[in-house]
C-alpha cells in the first residue's frame, strides 16, 4: 500500500484549527487519499431509477453514467468519487472509468444490510425484523464482501480504498451489524486486497468504539452532519471540527478523512436552514478547512436523487443533498466556477 496511510502518525507540534489538548487535526500530505483532497459521493440514480428495494433495480445507463463522470471531472475537477456498494451500478462505473480513461480514483463501498433487528433503536422500524430475514441479509453480506474483493482486485489502478459498511454501527440506523461481525468482514477484506480498508460511520462510532475498531482500519472514514444535528450555518464548521477533535482525542495516531459531509439545499425537516446559499457557504468553508489541514473530503453528494427518503415527501432532505439537481443543472454552489 503506497498511500502513506498505514504508519502515519500525527505530530502534536503541527498547529491547526481545532487544536486542543495537545492534539491537532492537521495531517501530512501523505494522509490525503490518492493525493486528492476534493471528493464527492456518487451513485447517479435519476428519476424512475433506484437500487434494488425488493423488486429489482433500475440502473443508470452507460451513457448517463458517462455524462455524470464527465461533469464531475471535466467541469468540476473532482479526482475522487465514493461508491457505496459493490453491485452492478458500481461495477458499471468502474468499467466505464477504465474503458474511457477517465481521471478518477474510487473509494469502493461494500454495503452491509442489517444483521440485527434494531426496532428499539431505529425510529422507522416499528416491528422486530424476522430472524430469517436477518439470516438472509447476513448471507447476502458475505456475497457482497466477495464482490467487493473481486472488484478491488480487478481494478487496482482505480480503486484506491475499500469501505466496508456504511453507518453499519451507529445505533439509530436500520442496517445494524454487530461490532464482531464488522471486524470479521474487515479482516476478510484486508487479507484479500492490497488497498487500504476502512468503514464509514458517524463520528461517535469512532470515538466510542475506537479501542476495538481502529486496529482493524487503515484510516478513519468519518460522517459529520451539522444540519441534521440542528446546527445553524454559523455553527456548522465549528461543530464539524468538534466532531473530528472528539475522534482525534480518542485515536491520536490514526489518519482520517471525511467520508460524508453536506448541506441539503431543500428540506422540509430543516426549514430555512436549507438553501442553496447556505449549501454554498458550507461547501466553501469545509473544503477550505480540508485543504488547510490535508484532510480528504467526500461531499455528499454529486446529484440529487429522487428515490431516496419518503416517496410521499418530495421536499424531504434525503432527495436534495446534491451539488446538481437531478436534471444535471448546477446549483448555486457550482454556478460560480471559482469554487
Amino acid at each position: 500500500m503506497s498511500l502513506g496511510l498505514l504508519s502515519l502518525s500525527i505530530g502534536s507540534s503541527q498547529l491547526s484549527a481545532g487544536d486542543t489538548a495537545g492534539h491537532t487535526l492537521a495531517q501530512p500530505r501523505e494522509a490525503l487519499l490518492a493525493g486528492a483532497q476534493r471528493g464527492v459521493a456518487y451513485s447517479g440514480f435519476r428519476d424512475g431509477q433506484h437500487p434494488d428495494r425488493g423488486d429489482g433495480a433500475v440502473y443508470p445507463t452507460d451513457a448517463q453514467i458517462l455524462e455524470d463522470l464527465k461533469i464531475l471531472t471535466e467541469i468540476e475537477g473532482f479526482e475522487l468519487i465514493r461508491l457505496y456498494d459493490s453491485k452492478q451500478n458500481s461495477e458499471d462505473v468502474l468499467r466505464l472509468i477504465k474503458a474511457h480513461n477517465i481521471p478518477l480514483k474510487v473509494m469502493l463501498g461494500i454495503w452491509l444490510d442489517s444483521e440485527l433487528s434494531n426496532h428499539e433503536g431505529c425510529a422507522w422500524i416499528t416491528e422486530p425484523v424476522p430472524q430469517e430475514e436477518l439470516d438472509s441479509n447476513a448471507a447476502g453480506n458475505r456475497q457482497e464482501v466477495e464482490s467487493g474483493i473481486r472488484l478491488a482486485n480487478e481494478y487496482p489502478d482505480i480503486v484506491v480504498a475499500v469501505n466496508v459498511g456504511n453507518e453499519s454501527l451507529v445505533t439509530w440506523n436500520d442496517h445494524l451489524v454487530t461490532l464482531d461481525s464488522m471486524i470479521t468482514y474487515l479482516t476478510k477484506v484486508k487479507s484479500s486486497i492490497q488497498q487500504p480498508v476502512t468503514t464509514a460511520d458517524n463520528y461517535k462510532v469512532f470515538a466510542d468504539y475506537g479501542d476495538r475498531l481502529a486496529e482493524h482500519l487503515d484510516f478513519l472514514a468519518v460522517h459529520t452532519y451539522p444540519q441534521w444535528e440542528g446546527k445553524s450555518i454559523d455553527e456548522a464548521l465549528p461543530f464539524t471540527i468538534e466532531n473530528l477533535m472528539e475522534i482525534r482525542e480518542a485515536l491520536p495516531e490514526k489518519p482520517m478523512l471525511i467520508a460524508e459531509a453536506g448541506w441539503a439545499s431543500t428540506a422540509s425537516e430543516f426549514g430555512p436552514r436549507a438553501s442553496e446559499t447556505l449549501q454554498m457557504r458550507h461547501y466553501r468553508e469545509l473544503f477550505d478547512f480540508g485543504q488547510r489541514n490535508n484532510i480528504s473530503i467526500f461531499w455528499f453528494e454529486a446529484f440529487d436523487e429522487s428515490w431516496k427518503g419518503n416517496p410521499d415527501n418530495p421536499l424531504g432532505a434525503e432527495k436534495h443533498w446534491g451539488l446538481y439537481f437531478i436534471d444535471r443543472s448546477p446549483k448555486q454552489v457550482l454556478q460560480d466556477r471559482s469554487n
